[in-house]
């Protein structure tokens, strides 16, 4: 099972439509392929930004999402991260791709996340992720 950090623009474009790879990428984690790592921090951030009138998602449906992705996912225990970013409120992300050893972090803002500040985490967009996965997925087939 592939271990990842899912940043939250990506689960809010999967959940507002199912088309597209963050959609794809949430039927992984729907379907067992994929574990999500997580800690309370970016927990409380999915919870805040489900929560937001714009993205129309009920706040009973947000609470139940973030409710099963907590109890689906794995819980990591992470510090504070080294390296700053240019938003600080992104760094647990990478702080728990690399305590959780991830195989990386999916986000969509990959200009978020400079390479000179993402400590050995690998980070890719939903695309470059899905790619990889199935390069993957060909090379374990090939063994």
């Amino acid at each position: 099972m592939v271990r990842i950090v899912l940043d939250t623009n990506v689960l809010v474009s999967g959940l507002l439509s199912e088309q597209g790879a963050p959609g794809q990428i949430l039927d992984l984690l729907l379907g067992s392929d994929l574990q999500l790592l997580h800690d309370p921090r970016i927990l409380a951030e999915y919870h805040a930004v489900l929560g937001r009138p714009a993205f129309g998602i009920a706040p009973r449906s947000a609470a139940a999402i973030v409710r099963f992705l907590e109890e689906a996912g794995e819980p990591v225990v992470a510090g504070p991260w080294q390296h700053a970013l240019p938003d600080p409120d992104d760094e647990p992300f990478l702080a728990v791709a690399h305590a959780g050893r991830a195989a990386g972090l999916v986000t969509g803002n990959l200009r978020h996340f400079p390479a000179s500040c993402r400590g050995g985490v690998r980070v890719w967009s939903p695309r470059e992720f899905l790619a990889w996965l199935s390069r993957l997925g060909r090379q374990s087939d090939d063994v």
